[in-house]
Formats: structure tokens, C-alpha cells, sequence
């Protein structure tokens, strides 16, 4: 891919997302996995602390599951991008506020489609 003007200017934010997402992955996962960790959870005595551990492994993999998905995101946002979609919103065909692609450049509904999408979660 040989992206170039804004187009450029929008892969460089993606990639540099993509670079630090990937990067608190791999810090979370070499985390959980530390023999550290293994060797204490080996002698963990009292129901609190084996009650802790479990809920700091649950909320790692909860997040290294959304920064997975965020990753994904902005692979697809690359793709769209190489084929001229991107900054496109999916639901109503806009486009989407620079503003918003500055922050969250994977980003796939304008403010409008996605605050009527929260706003639908909400009531369920």
C-alpha cells in the first residue's frame, strides 16, 4: 500500500494506534504470564487473595479481548482506507468528522449514528 497526502496522514494515526494497543498487549500478557505470578499463585493461602488474583486475570484477558478487537478495527480501517471507504460511517454513509478520526482514527459511525446506537443500548 502506498498511501500518500491524507490518506498517509491517516495511516500513520492508525499505525501508531495499532503500535501502542499491540504494545499494552504484549506488556499485559507477559504480566499474566510471569512465573511470578505462576509461583504465587502456587502458594496462595487465604480465599481473598486467590479471590483477587482471579479477578486481575479476569479483567487482563477482558482487556487484552478489547485491545484484540480494537487491533482488528484498525485492520479493517487500513483496508478502507486502501479501497478510498474510509472515514465513511457503516450505518448512514457520512463522513465522519475529522475531529473523531483524530481521536479514535478506527472509528466506523459519525457522532450522530453512534450516539443513537449507545442510546439504543441504554434502553434495552
Amino acid at each position: 500500500m502506498n498511501f500518500k497526502g491524507k490518506d498517509l496522514e491517516y495511516y500513520n494515526a492508525l499505525m501508531k494506534v495499532r503500535n501502542e494497543v499491540t504494545e499494552r498487549m504484549r506488556h499485559c500478557a507477559d504480566s499474566a504470564l510471569s512465573s511470578e505470578n505462576f509461583e504465587k499463585r502456587g502458594v496462595t493461602t487465604h480465599m481473598a487473595d486467590s479471590s483477587f488474583d482471579n479477578s486481575r486475570n479476569e479483567m487482563a484477558l477482558r482487556m487484552l479481548s478489547e485491545d484484540g478487537d480494537i487491533v482488528e478495527l484498525i485492520d479493517d480501517a487500513v483496508e478502507r482506507l486502501a479501497n478510498g471507504e474510509y472515514g465513511k460511517c457503516m450505518e448512514c454513509g457520512e463522513m465522519i468528522a475529522e475531529a473523531r478520526l483524530q481521536v479514535r482514527p478506527y472509528a466506523l459511525f459519525c457522532i450522530k449514528c453512534k450516539s443513537r446506537q449507545e442510546e439504543m443500548m441504554k434502553q434495552r
